[in-house]
């Protein structure tokens, strides 16, 4: 069991009305929670937005660039004296490079008007955190320099539903403090282990969630929903615990929340939190109503579409019964993605079975229908169209990935390896994709392959600017590579313990 550490006072969240995406009213907002919270940003100042994906065809999954702008004013405004750095950071998501996600967020601009310093978390230097509390995953995680170097951390989540977390707030959020080599190692089963170990790096003194309009049903490709609310808190549990209220979730069903509540990361009770502002609970409830939530198996999810899936147990560690955050719920973004890009997807897609996990089922596949088995710990064993197939696990331990082996990812050399996989396989009725997890990426350009569909990554609306930053990002990635390396910086031990100080639940 985890050490159990308390606060010496109450966190405190903030409900704050707001219509519109107003720069200035967004500002007033977030200064007014920085004196509420008597906080002044000092030193190395770095604020982390959710950019996952970005531009005309992911509106609503990323933090909006005018309440970024508001926020890095009100910081502005509440400085004491001159900051040694004011930054933004984060690392996009699908293996798009950071610059293309900031480039379509229209980040670059706001950044030049305020004279921020820009941080592209896959082109950072990455710095090793010890762990040492008893239930961790791993002794050390690595997260990139200006992360571990931060003397004030800002957490700027969007309001949103994940298919594999059931809502990502600002504990989630932390998923983009790490570069793909680091990001994908547990990114799988152990997820929520993983958010809860992140936890440790360092805790934000604010965390401002973009709840304007908030992301419901997906994560990469979430329907809009007005929500029209700044939350804000100087407790990230507790934010998070109060947004899940705000849905009717009990935050303990959300395991990375249930994790950092064991850790002492924070309360969860609501009597144990100071809810404050010009919304009341009960208010944004209302509003809330009728707000999709994410959590769908992926067999429920492609009920009625030509794609029929079947998920077994991940590997027995941890106990789990499904894999929540690998390769299942990429396949279900994957599908959304290419339904943006392409509206004739589902009509062109024909009948295939996708299998993750140990599953012992069957599989009724009928003639000329394909089966792919998905996944490095996918076995099966049966009779297909005739035939025994047996597919056995090629699944590696988390004890024996070594985080400086770990490749970094690269989108023009996955679509190599993905077409070759189909390709080899175009005359068979199985195929077998390994990797753990598979990524978004790879589900993509499989199911491109599969249903003849259109490349997102081809699109001639997006073809330029999206090789622009590819080439910046890999050109920088080879100079830090000849130059400088992962490394252990002295005095970079997790701080997320350390800035924790007793309390008791619900005082």
């Amino acid at each position: 069991m985890a050490l159990r550490y308390l606060f010496m006072r109450r966190p405190t969240v903030i409900l704050r009305r707001c219509e519109t995406y107003d720069v200035q009213a967004i500002r007033g907002i977030v200064r007014d929670a920085l004196e509420t919270l008597d906080l002044h940003p000092h030193g190395r100042t770095l604020v982390k937005p959710n950019c996952v994906a970005s531009g005309h065809y992911f509106p609503d999954a990323h933090t909006r660039v005018e309440f970024l702008e508001g926020v890095f004013l009100a910081l502005q405004d509440r400085t004491r004296e001159p900051l040694e750095e004011l930054a933004l950071g984060e690392r996009s998501g699908i293996t798009m490079p950071t610059r293309y996600a900031f480039e379509g967020a229209h980040y670059y601009p706001m950044a030049k008007r305020l004279g921020l310093t820009v941080h592209h978390f896959d082109e950072t230097q990455q710095v090793e955190i010890k762990l040492t509390h008893e239930e961790r995953l791993r002794d050390s995680i690595y997260v990139p320099e200006p992360v571990a170097r931060a003397d004030f951390f800002v957490n700027c989540p969007k309001f949103k539903a994940h298919p594999w977390t059931t809502v990502t707030f600002s504990m989630k959020n932390y998923i983009g403090i790490q570069d793909d080599r680091h990001r994908l190692i547990d990114h799988d089963h152990r997820l929520h282990e993983k958010v809860r170990d992140l936890q440790f790096v360092l805790q934000p003194r604010l965390v401002a969630i973009d709840a304007i309009t908030a992301g419901e049903g997906r994560m990469l490709t979430p329907k809009p929903f007005h929500l029209g609310m700044v939350i804000l808190g100087d407790n990230q549990l507790a934010v998070d615990a109060v947004s899940c209220a705000i849905l009717g979730i009990d935050p303990l069903t959300v395991e990375h929340l249930r994790l950092a509540y064991e850790s002492g990361f924070g309360p969860v009770k609501l009597d144990a939190i100071d809810v404050v502002g010009d919304v009341s609970l009960e208010e944004a409830q209302r509003r809330a109503e009728g707000f999709e939530k994410g959590l769908i198996r992926v067999e429920k999810y492609f009920q009625g579409t030509k794609i029929r899936a079947y998920a077994g147990p991940p590997p027995s560690d941890g106990g789990h019964d499904y894999c929540w955050g690998g390769c299942p719920g990429a396949l279900e973004e994957a599908i959304e993605i290419l339904r943006m890009y392409d509206k004739a997807t589902d009509d062109k897609m024909p009948p295939v079975h996708i299998v993750f996990g140990a599953y012992e089922g069957e599989i009724p596949a009928k003639n000329g229908e394909r089966v792919v088995f998905i996944g490095d710990c996918t076995t099966w064993k049966g009779d297909l169209h005739g035939k025994l197939v047996e597919i056995t696990s090629t699944y590696v331990d988390r004890s024996k990935k070594n985080p400086l082996e770990a490749k970094r990812p690269d989108i023009f050399g996955k679509m190599i390896s993905t077409e070759k996989v189909l390709w080899k396989a175009r005359t068979e009725d199985v195929i077998r994709m390994t990797g753990c997890p598979v990524s978004v990426a790879e589900h993509v350009l499989a199911l491109v392959r599969l249903g003849g569909l259109k490349n997102p990554y081809f699109d001639p609306a997006e073809i330029f600017a999206f090789t622009s930053a590819y080439v910046s990002q890999r050109t920088r990635n080879v100079i830090q590579r000849i130059f400088g390396k992962s490394y252990n910086v002295p005095g970079f031990d997790a701080r997320g313990e350390a800035s924790r100080m007793p309390f008791e639940e619900g005082r």
